[in-house]
């Protein structure tokens, strides 16, 4: 990842004096990194796709604001959550709780698990869980979803989200606790159940 890193301070250089091709390899680099976190975070690939391309158009006009002090894909990660943000408050969350439902009957398809009981109490949980994280606020949200889905540390997290550490691990804090308190009877729940 340093040597990654190295280069993209040089492409960042040659970006900044003109070269598309250079611009291009860094789009290239972290599209898909940046996809993934946009599609966590907003719940539906459209959107995802729609945050991508929005946080590479505001990267490169902000190019000549990138400073070097913190490594250019952790300035971008920031740049698209903020768009990622920008758009789950835009969108508001009928919407988005439409599309998490629609992804958590996909995914107990693609599960292949053919019991139904099972079937049944996966998409239940899962819809849970995705009603949970809507109504998280978006800086929970994305806290959680950055610390337990994406592995960040909550120093990183601040940076992401221009707030410092402490601010970062309430905010995962404030969204655990939350998703426990929701989630804890129907957990409860299904393990008296499958041990019953």
């Amino acid at each position: 990842m340093r040597g990654m890193e190295g280069n993209d301070l040089e492409l960042v250089e040659q970006a900044r004096a003109g070269d598309s091709d250079a611009f291009r390899e860094l789009v290239e680099g972290h599209s898909q990194r940046i996809f993934r976190t946009a599609y966590r975070l907003t719940g539906s690939e459209q959107n995802a796709e729609d945050v991508v391309q929005e946080a590479f158009l505001r990267a490169y006009r902000k190019l000549h604001l990138f400073d070097g002090r913190s490594q250019f894909g952790t300035w971008l990660h920031r740049i698209a959550v903020n768009c990622a943000m920008d758009l789950m408050r835009k969108e508001g969350r009928r919407s988005q709780r439409e599309t998490a439902e629609e992804r958590t009957e996909l995914e107990a398809m693609v599960n292949g698990d053919p019991r139904p009981d099972r079937m049944a109490e996966s998409s239940e949980i899962g819809k849970a869980v995705q009603q949970v994280l809507l109504s998280l606020s978006p800086t929970e949200r994305t806290a959680f979803l950055l610390r337990h889905f994406e592995g960040h540390t909550s120093a990183e997290i601040g940076r992401i989200l221009g707030i410092r550490a402490g601010a970062s691990r309430n905010a995962v804090f404030r969204a655990v606790k939350k998703l426990r308190a929701a989630l804890g009877p129907m957990v409860e729940e299904s393990h008296e159940v499958s041990h019953g």
